[in-house]
């Protein structure tokens, strides 16, 4: 442990340097319901977040729709207690709109004002702190326009079209990085939801998602900051630990690989070690249980505490400020 207190943006690069910190790094980020259809409120509601817990990243979550939009998806907030929207209007019906699909520009109407959203907050919180934009992968995007279950059979028995729709998607996914990196933001945070054995095989996965993951974020190269969320149980993470990216976050503490597991396998940091359920739901002495158990599972090294997913909206104040506060007595 240093003495000097160095600034967030200084914590994160010696952690991801492997130089010596003085605290342990942590990142907990939500989602913002309501607020999320505005990109002012958005950026307000973000930035107050980050003025109470001063987290060492600011993980800008806007609702999933954010690129939809344009497409023509609708959603609706109805109370879920992960702050996420229910799609009410998908734009894939038949195997034809995959090949359809026009694509969309960072001047689109909902993809601007995420931009906007970026610019109000760059302006807002110093370079000392850094900034990562909620970038979901082809196939998640997907996943939103069809339907879940309807994207799995298009995939199985219309490939070629699937494919032409998901090169549409990157096609316009890559354009609007391109966009957020010139607002000033540090990296993205990549979501990645169908690396899981319950959704794919690995060669459909390698097929549908990783060519396409690959090749999207060699738009990030410049960045330093990015990290890659894989969402899921059973998830396929030796799919994507060669990942291009400085981060890769995951529900370790339900599914494997555990902390552990992951450390002998994966060379960037890892974010996690916290339970959802532990800091919606536990006690700021549980929360302390798990960041001890999650230090002494990487033996203090390369971990960025965070939880495998958003926080909740429903977690207290005082179990999300514990968990800023506790990272201050444990040794990184």
């Amino acid at each position: 442990m240093g003495s000097l207190k160095l600034t967030h943006r200084d914590r994160m690069q010696a952690l991801l340097f492997n130089e010596p910190l003085d605290r342990l790094p942590i990142a907990l980020w939500r989602h913002f319901p309501v607020d999320d259809q505005d990109p002012t409120s958005l950026a307000v509601a973000t930035l107050n977040y980050q003025n109470i817990y001063e987290f060492d990243l600011v993980k800008v979550t806007p609702a999933s729709s954010f690129c939809l939009k344009d497409w023509g998806a609708e959603d609706r907030w109805e109370g879920n207690p992960e702050g996420t929207r229910r799609y009410t209007k998908h734009v894939i019906h038949s195997p034809k709109d995959w090949e359809n699909l026009p694509l969309l520009y960072p001047s689109s109407t909902f993809l601007a004002q995420q931009l906007e959203c970026l610019s109000i907050l760059r302006k807002q919180i110093d370079t000392n702190t850094p900034i990562i934009q909620t970038i979901f992968n082809p196939l998640s995007q997907a996943k939103n326009l069809a339907g879940g279950e309807l994207l799995l059979v298009h995939l199985r028995l219309f490939p070629e079209a699937v494919l032409q729709g998901l090169e549409t998607i990157a096609k316009s996914t890559q354009m609007f990085i391109e966009a957020a990196i010139k607002t000033g933001i540090d990296g993205i945070f990549y979501a990645v939801q169908h690396a899981q054995a319950g959704l794919l095989t690995k060669s459909e996965y390698e097929h549908f998602g990783r060519q396409q993951d690959l090749q999207l974020l060699k738009t990030t190269e410049t960045l330093w900051c990015n990290m890659l969320h894989l969402h899921g149980t059973n998830v396929y993470f030796d799919m994507v630990n060669d990942y291009p990216v400085n981060i890769i976050n995951w529900h370790d503490r339900d599914t494997s690989p555990s902390l552990q597991e992951a450390l002998l396998n994966y060379k960037g940091i890892m974010c996690g070690g916290l339970k959802r359920e532990t800091i919606s739901l536990g006690t700021p002495s549980e929360i302390s249980n798990e960041i001890k158990d999650a230090i002494s599972q990487v033996n203090g090294s390369r971990l960025l505490l965070g939880t495998g997913c958003v926080v909740p909206c429903i977690a207290p104040h005082g179990n999300i400020m514990a968990s800023r506060k506790l990272v201050d007595e444990y040794e990184s």
